[in-house]
């Protein structure tokens, strides 16, 4: 059972991965709450299972003229360096506070999409509102 489990959970990562909202955002919670796995470890799982779906997702999406390259260097190249130097800052932190950073990360993300869900419906309900006309 807990295989079936482990490959559900890699098919959903892919499947958020896959529409470009970051497969690791499901994928490590699962396995640190579910399977015990230490944060150290279950970043390296998503890193070995971001490589692949992100090769893949990235070509259909340059494929279906869906990425803007204009300016895309000046996301790559910072997103590069911060990843190196973060590696490194995160071998020195315990797994304990790393699980925690990402803990507090997913909170501060998940108020964040709630409110502009929030926002969005509040202009989605003011635009479809009809106005009355002025006598």
């Amino acid at each position: 059972m807990r295989i079936f489990f482990l490959i559900l959970s890699g098919v959903l990562a892919g499947v958020f991965g896959g529409m470009g909202m970051g497969g690791g955002t499901f994928l490590i919670p699962i396995l640190m709450i579910f399977f015990s796995v230490d944060a150290h470890a279950a970043a390296v799982v998503n890193l070995l299972a971001f490589i692949p779906t992100a090769a893949a997702s990235l070509a259909l999406h340059i494929k279906n003229g869906l990425v803007e390259k204009n300016g895309l260097l000046f996301i790559v190249i910072p997103a590069l360096i911060t990843a190196v130097g973060s590696f490194f800052l995160a071998r020195e932190i315990s797994s304990e506070i790393t699980g925690r950073i990402f803990g507090v990360f997913l909170l501060i993300l998940s108020i964040i999409s709630f409110v502009s869900l929030l926002s969005n419906q509040k202009k989605e309900r003011a635009l479809n509102t009809p106005r009355k006309k002025r006598k």
